[in-house]
């Protein structure tokens, strides 16, 4: 690791510099906390990105299977983006609006959309409408789920079955339990004793959990979620905003869920900052009046710039180019490929890992595959997560910095693919 952290270092003189220019002015050096996650010293700069491939301010050029951690899933640069985000905001609708709410709609079954700056937001309107509707004031989220800043989200189980604030959560506005119940991914008993209190206005659940590893539904458990759901009154929201890797139409379409609501995050914009919640037919009603009454503009849902042309026009440009079923195509075979490379080095080097993958997201763990969340966390190694990053950084592939993930865009080719599996098999010789 020493190797490696001198190598990064020596090679980055001007990242260097700039980090350095940046913690003069900027909070923790850097424009987000997160990205002080890179591996090395400093994060790279960023000079210039196309397709799936980046140029650091030193001309070093890596393989992206990061891309934005989802939001630059279509590739960097994508068909039309530059010119649709040329345009501002109103506060009025485009003619591309309709279309877009079309196009969720067939992708993803719900019946009325409408649009947000980041899936937080779309996440956190939808649990306020589903409060106001049910009257009841707690929801249920996943065990180490992951919905972006939802404040009500960042809680896990503690060993004793309590509900706490997940790890590095800052400043919690209350006590975690008295908003949220927490269930076990897999765990059909669990979350039947969690909504049988009778005060869950909704459960908020990705179909499958991605930021802690993936980890999939075991059979029947999709099944089982609806009918628990339906039985206590209990509204089903998918976060679909990293799992849209299994399809066009993500997992709601691949795997034919059925919630009573759809949120879609990052990718939808090719980069730009958008997203999207679709609702029913049944709930656009009820919801209705509330949209459209004289304080719609400080319910709570809303925000200036959500909705404005550009970012209409954004996914608008991004999903009628990319996203389509040609692109999954191509990318779904490409994260099978990398899969195989991962599986094929831990098979050689006889370590006791997994790689696990859905659609054009694959992933490998220190363990054997888990099936719920806290399984995956108490596998992570931080440690061996920094030399793995920093031995593929310092060889040009970039990977997802708070795990093991890489992600497959239409840009990506086989000879990307085969690139990571020399480099992580050069990794496992170096450690064993």
């Amino acid at each position: 690791m020493d190797d490696e952290r001198r190598h990064f270092v020596e090679s980055h003189p001007r990242s260097a510099g700039l980090a350095e220019s940046g913690r003069r002015h900027l909070l923790a050096g850097v424009p987000m906390p997160w990205m002080t996650r890179w591996p090395g010293a400093f994060p790279v700069h960023v000079a210039h990105a196309d397709g799936a491939r980046f140029v650091d301010v030193d001309g070093i050029e890596y393989v992206d299977f990061c891309l934005g951690d989802t939001g630059a899933m279509t590739g960097h640069g994508g068909d039309g983006l530059a010119e649709a985000v040329g345009r501002s905001t109103t506060m009025l609708p485009s003619e591309d609006a309709a279309l877009v709410a079309g196009e969720l709609h067939r992708r993803f079954g719900m019946s009325k959309w409408q649009l947000t700056t980041s899936a937080t937001d779309a996440n956190r309107f939808v649990l306020r409408f589903a409060r106001h509707l049910s009257g009841r004031p707690k929801i249920a989220v996943i065990d180490w789920c992951y919905h972006g800043s939802v404040d009500e989200t960042l809680a896990i189980l503690d060993d004793h079955g309590h509900v706490i604030s997940r790890p590095g959560s800052i400043g919690p506005q209350v006590d975690p339990a008295l908003t949220t119940h927490v269930v076990p991914f897999n765990d059909l008993h669990a979350l039947d004793a969690a909504l049988a209190h009778g005060d869950v206005a909704a459960l908020l659940m990705e179909p499958a959990l991605t930021n802690i590893g993936i980890v999939l539904p075991e059979p029947g458990y999709h099944a089982g979620v609806r009918e628990i759901t339906r039985r206590h009154g209990v509204l089903l929201i998918i976060d679909e905003t990293h799992t849209i890797s299994a399809g066009p139409g993500g997992c709601t379409r691949a795997w034919g869920l059925d919630p009573d609501i759809v949120v879609i995050g990052k990718p939808i914009g090719g980069g730009f900052p958008v997203a999207a919640y679709g609702v029913t037919e049944e709930l656009a009603v009820a919801l209705d009046p509330v949209l459209r009454g004289h304080d719609a503009d400080v319910s709570g849902v809303g925000g200036t710039l959500a909705g404005s042309a550009m970012a209409t026009a954004a996914v608008r440009a991004t999903l009628s180019t990319t996203l389509l079923d040609a692109d999954y195509e191509r990318m779904i075979p490409l994260a099978s490929r990398w899969a195989e490379g991962v599986a094929g080095a831990i098979e050689r080097f006889e370590v006791p890992w997994s790689v696990q993958q859905l659609g054009c997201r694959a992933e490998y763990w220190f363990c054997p595959l888990p099936t719920n969340g806290a399984d995956a966390a108490a596998a992570v190694d931080e440690d061996l997560d920094a030399f793995m990053h920093l031995w593929a950084l310092n060889r040009g592939v970039l990977m997802t910095p708070f795990h093991n993930m890489a992600l497959l865009s239409p840009s990506h080719t086989a000879a990307d693919v085969d690139r990571h599996t020399e480099v992580f098999t050069a990794a496992l010789a170096a450690l064993t």
